[in-house]
């Protein structure tokens, strides 16, 4: 959760389906002021291209800034520029000039502009087991440029706004309009899915004339699989939605890993391993703490000196707009963000203003919570019942959503959960230190000693086999280097 300016939306329902989709596998994409509502959109950690040309230089510092900046990593930044001259030479359009960005974003994403621009997270490298698999995605971007994808979309989403338009205002046949408009959105779908798979195909051609094993765009589809699984708290990746930009990953992997084979034989290509490791040895890993920092069960944001801890069983994702939480059943879902309050105005008048819904009167109350003024109240809906408080902190208002499936009211958790709330230490601050990649030799086929050094808040052993690409019950290479998170 950064320190962005912006204005909270009051519209339960996009809060609704963040706390009930989002938490599912998806992410928003990241000191002292209020947020932007995260949107409910594809999942940040799928590779996609953004649809929309943005050619200048003003609207390129724009998205950078808006994924943390650009990550200094100057190591990894020289080995992506070479990859993507190597795979430029292989493409079909060798005369296309182009430029990676590696963004300081945890996230795992890719994405193109039609301009050249790619652009590439810490996150995803973070992710990739070696050369191969981020010339994968590289590929896979720039096929989205040379066969002028986000032109072709964008000319359909016009042709498909303006038909829509013309029924419903110059016809004066609104419902058919309407109609027009929702069949326009499954179109734009279909083609958008089309688009996917055509750029997996033709990536992985460019992928295997440039020399490099095509079989990784499938190894790192199904790393991306299982890190969304991770982050879900399910271990399995959520079904895509239908209107997801794209196909379903599980397809995806063998559409690719066919083509593939098309390319030749496993193991003809390189992989170009050691010399990745040693160019990701030291990259940035997980939250920035300047944008607030996930330690177990705790949130700590040195820059706006707050900190809460959740009850047990919850797993916390620090976004770019909020802070959300889940159980692992997906029972229930929290989120913390900062909202606006005006001169004046009543921390219970607040939390309404920013809640649509019916709240129940008989559970609103307003009182102090360890010596900040707070505000809180029940809203039940059709299928959750949620818990809110908006909290004051010197000039500061925060607002924490709690929700349970049902009819199940929260509130003990959620009591507890508020009253953690506080400043945060000025020595506990200080000691918040980033986490990194490190990459160590194996000294044994056995995992177990590279796993206890892994500094991450759960499931070190899943979250170093997926790092690695490896498999539950793989044995180790000894002397062989493998990725491990520290402090």
């Amino acid at each position: 959760m950064d320190g962005t300016r912006g204005q909270i939306g009051g519209c339960r329902g996009a809060w609704v389906a963040l706390l009930v989709l989002v938490l599912g596998g998806c992410a928003g994409e990241q000191t002292g002021a209020v947020l932007a509502p995260a949107a409910v959109r594809v999942p940040v950690e799928a590779p996609r291209v953004t649809g929309r040309d943005r050619a200048g230089d003003a609207d390129h510092a724009k998205l950078v800034a808006a994924f943390g900046g650009e990550a200094r990593a100057p190591a990894v930044t020289r080995l992506l520029t070479e990859i993507t001259d190597r795979l430029v030479r292989a493409s079909d359009r060798p005369d296309q000039a182009y430029a990676v960005t590696l963004l300081d974003s945890p996230v795992v994403n890719a994405f193109a502009l039609p301009n050249g621009r790619l652009y590439v997270t810490r996150g995803l490298v973070a992710l990739a087991s070696d050369s191969s698999e981020v010339a994968a995605v590289l590929a896979h971007e720039m096929a989205h440029v040379t066969l002028n994808h986000a032109n072709a979309r964008s000319e359909m989403e016009l042709r498909s706004a303006l038909v829509s338009r013309v029924v419903a205002d110059v016809l004066n046949d609104p419902d058919t309009g309407a109609q027009l408009k929702n069949q326009s959105r499954f179109a734009l779908a279909r083609f958008s899915r089309e688009q996917e798979l055509e750029a997996d195909a033709a990536g992985v051609r460019t992928l295997a004339g440039a020399g490099y094993d095509p079989f990784a765009a499938g190894r790192f589809l199904t790393a991306l699989n299982r890190a969304t699984g991770l982050k879900a708290g399910t271990g399995t990746a959520a079904e895509p939605d239908m209107l997801a930009t794209h196909p379903g990953t599980a397809e995806r992997v063998v559409l690719v890993t066919r083509a593939a084979r098309r390319s030749g034989a496993p193991g003809l290509g390189t992989d170009d391993r050691t010399r990745y490791l040693a160019a990701v040895d030291g990259l940035a890993y997980g939250d920035n703490p300047r944008d607030g920092a996930v330690r177990g069960r705790r949130f700590l944001h040195p820059g706006l000196g707050i900190a809460f801890e959740v009850p047990d069983g919850f797993t916390l994702e620090n976004t770019r707009s909020a802070v959300l939480g889940t159980t692992g059943e997906g029972s229930r879902r929290l989120l913390f963000d900062q909202i606006e309050a005006r001169d004046g105005q009543s921390l219970d008048a607040v939390l309404k203003a920013t809640w649509n819904d019916p709240v129940d009167p008989a559970a609103s109350e307003t009182r102090e919570l360890n010596g900040h003024p707070a505000a809180f109240t029940l809203s039940r809906g059709k299928d959750w019942t949620f818990r809110l408080a908006a909290i004051r902190l010197g000039d500061t208002t925060y607002r924490m959503i709690m929700a349970a499936k049902g009819a199940v009211d929260p509130d003990p958790a959620f009591r507890r959960w508020t009253a953690s709330l506080n400043a945060v230490a000025p020595d506990e601050a200080a000691a918040l230190r980033p986490t990194r990649l490190q990459v160590v030799q194996a000294a044994s086929t056995n995992p177990d000693e590279l796993v206890r050094r892994m500094a991450v808040p759960d499931r070190a052993l899943d979250r170093f086999l997926v790092l690695n690409g490896l498999e539950r019950g793989a044995s180790l290479v000894p002397g062989r280097g493998y990725k491990i998170v520290v402090e």
